[in-house]
């Protein structure tokens, strides 16, 4: 049952009000003045909290302010005298649930402390679900089950409902940007804005009043006044791309964005102050950049804060079917000739090519296929000459479709399975040698081995 704090100085009153609620079910603790009440409410979480106004000394209000910024999940009640009304209708305004008037009629007390206690209810229900929607958004847009991109989700999930700056590094096409977007739609902020801006994609010259906005008249051409980036965001995240494309004097006011989150606007002297989360990325080498004197080094450690380190698509080639897939069906929505499948050529020259546009590369390409090919099932010679030409590495894996045939599951397992028997030959069969050689831990080598049943003879 839900627990609820009761305060008052009337003795009488404090007696009659905790009856009335712990007749009803309710878990109730009393506190004789305000003071007691936050000492209380610092020791002991409670549902609601139920206080009257004017008390000597810490009154209602104060108590009201306490529990607003130090337990906001905690709804309150004001009690409150005729001539206080006024006073309870600016205490609604601070954040009070409700008020009531004295003397307290047990009808009204309960119903509104069970409207109060239904209301919080539903607003953790509320954020659960916004959580499980969360988690389908990263679900829904980040393709794969390999060990590489499996540690992309553990790091969101882990750094998402944080406050921790993210530097987000990878070669372009990567999706760096789907994972500035699942960190912010998988944390508290989802509700407010996510501004993304692309820093290479913008004349330095207009780059810094779009960021932070510029007042009237502030440069030729500024007819009135511009909100920038970093305001329209406030109280949600911003998401700098290509970071390392910043100049260094733009360089100087992010980084103080980071250390007292206020700035001024091209042109202003007012100070504006905001709460927002960086997320940045980059698919250049910025260590280097520092070392050559091109990036600030106190901006670097700033942004660094959790780097999140997106592999190329040719270190996770056990997604490829599943991306395949997923872009299939993405395109392929209202198109009644669609593609079924690849033939064992086809899919065995999509897995050896080494894709250096990353999965941009590949959804190019699938786009394409859905426009250009006539076949059901896409053959060797509908696809890129340039693909076409890496036929001949790894054995054929037989028939691949996504929705009849080898399923994708096994698609995947076979072509697994064939690179670890690969690895294990290629490193004369020591398992730490042939982790290395495939981008994961010993032990996770070590399960699949078990998983798939591989042994010498097997692979012979």
């Amino acid at each position: 049952m839900a627990s609820v704090l009761v305060v008052d100085d009337d003795p009488a009153v404090l007696e009659t009000v905790a009856a009335m609620l712990s007749a009803k079910g309710y878990e109730v603790a009393t506190a004789p003045d305000g003071e007691t009440a936050i000492n209380e409410l610092g020791t002991s979480p409670y549902d609601l909290v139920l206080t009257d106004l004017a008390m000597p000394g810490v009154d209602g209000m104060a108590v009201l302010e306490h529990t607003v910024a130090k337990s906001p999940e905690t709804r309150c009640i004001i009690l409150t005298g005729y001539g206080t009304i006024k006073s309870s209708v600016a205490a609604i305004k601070n954040g009070a649930f409700d008020y009531i008037t004295k003397p307290v009629a047990a009808p009204e007390l309960l119903a509104t402390v069970e409207k109060a206690i239904r209301f919080k209810e539903l607003e953790e229900e509320n954020i659960r679900l916004r959580r499980t929607l969360r988690k389908k958004y990263r679900e829904k847009h980040i393709i794969g089950t390999s060990d590489a991109i499996k540690k992309v989700y553990e790091l969101i999930e882990k750094v998402a409902d944080t406050d921790g700056t993210v530097l987000i590094t990878g070669p372009s096409g990567t999706g760096k940007e789907l994972i500035a977007r699942a960190i912010h739609y998988d944390s508290s902020r989802c509700d407010k804005p996510l501004v993304i801006i692309n820093c290479g994609a913008i004349p330095e010259e207009l780059l810094e009043s779009e960021l932070f906005g510029h007042e009237k008249g502030a440069f030729t051409g500024a007819h009135k006044k511009r909100v920038g980036r970093f305001e329209l965001a406030n109280g949600g995240t911003v998401f700098l791309d290509e970071v390392g494309e910043m100049s260094p004097s733009l360089q100087v006011k992010v980084l103080r964005i980071l250390q007292e989150q206020e700035f001024e606007r091209v042109g202003g002297t007012k100070t504006i102050h905001v709460d927002v989360r960086i997320i940045a990325a980059t698919n250049k080498n910025l260590t280097a950049a520092v070392n050559k004197g091109k990036f600030r080094e106190d901006l670097y450690y700033r942004l660094n804060v959790i780097p999140i380190k997106v592999p190329p698509l040719k270190h996770r080639k056990s997604d490829i079917p599943l991306l395949i897939d997923f872009f299939l069906k993405k395109f392929q929505k209202r198109n009644p000739k669609a593609i079924k499948g690849f033939s064992a050529e086809a899919m065995q020259a999509m897995l050896e090519y080494d894709w250096p546009g990353n999965v941009r590369e590949l959804e190019n390409a699938i786009k394409r296929l859905t426009i250009l090919c006539e076949n059901e099932v896409v053959g060797i010679s509908d696809l890129p000459e340039h693909i076409q030409e890496n036929v001949g590495i790894i054995q054929p894996m037989g028939h691949f479709s996504s929705t009849q045939g080898l399923r994708l599951e096994e698609a995947v397992k076979d072509y697994e399975k064939r690179l670890i028997i690969e690895a294990l030959e290629k490193s004369n069969w020591v398992k730490t040698r042939a982790a290395k050689l495939l981008n994961i831990k010993r032990t996770t080598l070590v399960e699949k081995i078990k998983k798939q049943n591989i042994t010498r003879a097997s692979s012979g």
